[in-house]
């Protein structure tokens, strides 16, 4: 019995701008499903690590409520006897009852942005254990392991390149795919039947799933963007030209810096005085520094004042932070988040969001949702192409491409306009510029064999 194969085995036909964002939106997937597929799979693993992290490192997390706190000063004495190689560079007094203290040291060996966190029961000044955190979020070694997966695929620099590459790339999927849904849309309600093949419903299905992370991927993109290497740089320098950037903790009437306030990267090591650590937190407290997570910055070196920054990430967000004179208490500067300019605010959410740290639970819960939306979409994508392969005599395994050319049939306007436009983004977003000139000179050297071999198969048919 012959073997019927698929009428939709051959590429889709497209006319006009369609074909183009078709072509568009096709070699686009290809380039960045592998990523986002990882990506999203990291990053639904990665918003479930405050559950996961409580549950795995409770030992060092939870005390029992005590009745009674021993200070803070003794409570860093005792971190300090438990790791005495350690330079002590900061201090984040317990949030809530049932919390332990983190002591915060700098040691050789570890990472950037790493720090050794020894963790002391508040009531009793009992160390309970140590770990190495990571970040101004104090991330713990199996939330930094997802973090860096999420972020490089471990992989270092040449996989921050990659995902990089993938979220300048993802925008142009995510806007492709609507062009196209829309238009389809439109073209099938001037059809006169409405059946569709097993690919067509899958093409459907692609598109509503789209349709539903739309915004989401857009965020997802435009976020990872300021973590990456080249375009995160260009859009640090253009929040700095507008005024836009997150103000700097200043001190007043001194030419001490002492640090941006929305960092958090630990301290240079400075002196250790561990018995003005309750003065120095009791002087921020009355400054308005009265959040539950906060973090004590020792001085960087003698006469530098002290650094209390809020920590809370959560809704409402609070990362206020002040300078401590360390002799007198007195407050020597100051920044408030109700004070930063409006775009430096909204990136402090969109990162935290991103993070889903920035609304709790619900936040986890959109993440999740929008993680497996992905994950369907690259899947779906992926199946479609294999659906739309040839039969095995051809001997191609993978499904057609969409055909070369797709360009001359779409009005001249709408070429020159995404020329430009494209030119502006890739200035702007440099691997997107690289990447998208590097596949037009690899389609060009492709179309001019494929050219070849046509034209020396129609010689050898004339002959």
């Amino acid at each position: 019995m012959a073997t019927q194969t698929e009428p939709t085995s051959s590429p889709p036909r497209a006319s006009g701008w369609r074909g183009l964002f078709l072509r568009l939106h096709f070699y686009a997937g290809v380039l960045v499903g592998p990523f986002v597929l990882i990506a999203a799979l990291t990053g639904v693993l990665y918003a479930a690590t405050p559950q996961m992290e409580s549950w795995i490192y409770a030992d060092q997390l939870r005390a029992p409520v005590g009745l009674n706190q021993v200070s803070l000063a003794d409570q860093v004495k005792a971190a300090q006897a438990a790791n005495p190689g350690g330079d002590l560079v900061a201090v984040r007094p317990a949030p809530e009852p049932g919390d332990t203290t983190r002591v915060l040291f700098s040691e050789d060996g570890l990472g950037e942005s790493e720090r050794r966190a020894v963790f002391v029961d508040p009531a009793t000044a009992q160390v309970r254990g140590d770990l190495v955190a990571y970040g101004s979020s104090g991330a713990l070694p199996l939330r930094t392991t997802l973090d860096q997966l999420h972020r490089n695929l471990l992989l270092g620099e040449p996989g921050r390149l990659y995902s990089e590459l993938a979220a300048s790339w993802l925008w142009v999927v995510a806007l492709g795919g609507l062009v196209l849904w829309v238009s389809r849309r439109r073209a099938r309600r001037n059809e006169a039947a409405k059946t569709e093949s097993a690919r067509g419903k899958s093409v459907r299905r692609h598109g509503s799933v789209g349709l539903w992370v739309l915004l989401g991927a857009l965020f997802l993109s435009a976020t990872g963007l300021t973590w990456s290497a080249y375009a995160g740089e260009n859009v640090s320098a253009l929040r700095e030209s507008l005024g836009w950037a997150t103000p700097a903790l200043k001190v007043t009437g001194g030419d001490e810096h002492a640090g941006h306030a929305g960092h958090g990267e630990a301290p240079a090591p400075g002196p250790a005085r561990p018995e003005s650590v309750d003065a120095m937190l009791a002087s921020a407290r009355a400054a308005g520094i009265d959040a539950p997570s906060v973090e004590i910055g020792l001085p960087t070196k003698p006469g530098a004042p002290w650094q209390v920054a809020e920590v809370e990430r959560g809704w409402p967000t609070q990362v206020d932070a002040v300078a401590v004179d360390g002799t007198t208490g007195q407050i020597l500067g100051e920044v408030r988040f109700a004070d930063y300019p409006l775009m430096a605010k909204l990136a402090r959410w969109g990162i935290d969001a991103h993070m889903g740290v920035l609304f709790g639970w619900p936040n986890q819960i959109a993440l999740l949702l929008l993680g497996g939306g992905l994950v369907t979409l690259v899947v779906l994508g992926y199946r479609m192409w294999w659906r739309r392969r040839p039969t095995r005599a051809t001997g191609l395994t993978f499904g057609r491409p969409i055909p070369r050319g797709q360009w001359r049939k779409a009005p001249p306007a709408l070429v020159a306009g995404l020329v430009v436009l494209a030119a502006a983004i890739g200035w702007f977003v440099p691997l997107f510029g690289i990447s998208l000139l590097a596949f037009l000179v690899i389609d060009l050297l492709l179309g001019l064999r494929s050219g070849r071999g046509s034209k020396a198969e129609s010689t050898d048919v004339t002959v």
